[in-house]
C-alpha cells in the first residue's frame, strides 16, 4: 500500500490542510514533526495512536522530528475547563527523560531527530518573542479558539495569560523546525489541530512559506463513548513500572486491556495499534467472524499492541502466561516455586505468612478489608483453583485469583 492508502485503511485521517492524501506519497520534502509535552512520566495509549501514525509515515520513507516539550511542558496545554497546575522544573525534566525513551522505542527509525523546544526557548528574550510572534497574531484570532471561548465564556473558569499564550509557543516550534530543518509537515491528534494551525500561520506570515498539518482522530471506545486518555480517568499507561509518579500499567494488565476489547471495537483497534499487514488483519477478522467465541481478533490485538510497546519477548511471555492462567485444565497446585517465580515477573507477589485479606487489599483485588471479607464470603476468591471463603494466613505457594483476570502470586 502507498502511504495515503495505509493512512486511510488504519484510520489515521482527520482534519488536514493537505488537499489530496495522495500528495503525501510524492511529497518533495519527506520530513514531519510530532510533539508531546512532559505532563506525566509516561505516555498513554491515546498518545500511542498518534505514535503509530508517525511510525506509518516512517515506514514510507519520512524522517521524523520528535519533539518533547521542555518549554511547553512548563506551561501546559490548556484544558477545556480549568487551569493546569504548573509542574516543577525538576518534574518536567524527569518526565522528559521518561517519555523520550518511550517515543524512541515505538517510532523506530534509522534517521530520527529527537528535539526539545527548551533548546530554542531557553535563550529567547521576551520582547523578541512579542515583536516577532506576538505581533503576527491578532487578539481576534486567539479569542475565536474554542478552548478560549469555553474558559472565558459564561460559567467558564477563566484562563491565565500563560495558557492563553501556549498556542503561540507551540506555533513557534513549527516555525523554528521549518527554518532550521525544512520541516513542513506537522502530525498531531485532532485535538491539537488548532495549535498546529498557529505554526502554519507563522510560517506563511513570517517566511511566506507553505506547510501542512495531518491529524488523526482521537480514539474513542465505540461502546462506552469514552476516549482513551488520562483525562477520562481510564488511562492505560505505556510505562510498565513506576517511574515515580504512579503512572504505569503492568504488562499483564496492558495485555488484558486489549484482550477484553469488544467485538465492536476490535476491528478498528487492531488496525491502529498493531503492525500487522492488511492481508493478515483481514484474515484474522474473517476467522474471528466465523468463531467469535474464540476471540481470535482480540488475542491478535493484545499480542500486537504488547509487542509494539514492550517488545516481542514480553509479548510471548504474557501470551503463554495467559494461556496457563485461563486454561481450565491448569492445576495451580502442581507448579513449583521456580515456575511461579517466572510468573512473578508479570504478576503481583505476596509473601507466605501474610493474611489473605491484607493481600487482597494490598494488591488491588479488594477496596478494603470489609470488601475483602465480602468477596471471600461470596466465593469470588480462589486459591490454586479452589474457592476460599475465610481470611487466613497464607502458608503455601499459590496463585490467588479474583474474578476473571486479577491474580496474585504467593511465594
Amino acid at each position: 500500500m502507498k502511504l495515503s492508502e495505509e493512512l486511510e485503511y488504519r484510520g489515521f485521517s482527520a482534519k488536514t490542510t493537505v488537499e489530496n492524501a495522495s500528495e503525501l506519497d510524492e511529497r518533495e520534502s519527506k520530513k514531519f514533526y510530532w510533539g508531546a509535552d512532559p505532563s506525566a512520566d509516561s505516555l498513554t495509549i491515546g498518545n500511542l495512536a498518534a505514535l503509530m501514525m508517525c511510525a506509518c509515515f516512517v515506514r514510507h520513507g519520512y524522517k521524523p522530528y520528535l519533539l518533547v516539550g521542555g518549554a511547553t511542558g512548563q506551561i501546559g496545554d490548556p484544558k477545556e475547563n480549568d487551569e493546569r497546575e504548573l509542574k516543577s522544573l525538576d518534574e518536567v525534566e524527569h518526565n522528559k527523560k521518561c517519555i523520550k525513551a518511550q517515543i524512541e522505542r515505538i517510532v523506530r527509525a534509522d534517521d530520527v531527530a529527537m528535539v526539545d523546544n527548551l533548546d530554542w526557548f531557553r535563550e529567547m528574550k521576551y520582547l523578541d518573542f512579542l515583536r516577532e510572534v506576538g505581533k503576527a497574531f491578532s487578539m481576534t484570532q486567539l479569542l475565536d479558539r474554542q478552548f478560549v471561548q469555553n474558559r472565558i465564556g459564561e460559567g467558564g473558569a477563566g484562563i491565565s495569560y500563560a495558557e492563553f499564550s501556549y498556542t503561540l509557543i507551540q506555533g513557534y516550534d513549527f516555525l523554528h523546525l521549518y527554518r532550521e530543518h525544512g520541516v513542513d509537515l506537522q502530525l498531531c491528534g485532532a485535538d491539537q489541530y488548532g495549535n498546529a494551525a498557529s505554526g502554519i500561520h507563522l510560517i506563511k506570515r513570517l517566511e511566506n512559506g507553505k506547510a501542512d498539518i495531518w491529524s488523526t482522530p482521537l480514539i474513542v471506545d465505540p461502546v462506552s463513548g469514552r476516549k482513551f486518555g488520562k483525562s477520562e480517568g481510564n488511562a492505560i499507561w505505556l510505562a510498565a513500572t513506576d517511574n515515580g509518579g504512579g503512572n504505569y500499567t503492568s504488562i499483564f494488565d496492558f495485555y488484558q486491556f486489549w484482550l477484553n476489547q469488544s467485538d465492536e471495537a476490535v476491528e478498528k483497534l487492531i488496525k491502529i495499534y498493531t503492525l500487522l499487514e492488511k492481508d493478515d488483519i483481514e484474515g484474522i477478522l474473517a476467522k474471528h467472524q466465523e468463531h467469535p467465541e474464540e476471540r481470535i481478533a482480540q488475542r491478535a490485538l493484545a499480542y500486537g499492541a504488547t509487542e509494539v510497546v514492550h517488545g516481542k519477548e514480553n509479548a510471548d511471555a504474557i501470551e503463554n502466561l495467559v494461556k496457563v492462567l485461563f486454561d481450565k485444565k491448569t492445576n495451580f497446585a502442581e507448579f513449583s516455586e521456580d515456575e511461579l517465580s517466572e510468573f512473578a515477573e508479570y504478576l503481583p507477589v505476596a509473601n507466605k505468612g501474610s493474611m489473605l485479606a491484607d493481600v487482597l487489599v494490598g494488591n488491588g483485588l479488594a477496596e478494603s478489608k470489609k470488601k475483602a471479607r465480602e468477596y471471600l464470603a461470596q466465593g469470588a476468591i480462589t486459591m490454586n483453583g479452589v474457592k476460599v471463603q475465610d481470611n487466613m494466613a497464607l502458608s503455601q505457594v499459590a496463585i490467588i485469583k479474583k474474578g476473571k483476570n486479577k491474580f496474585v502470586i504467593v511465594k
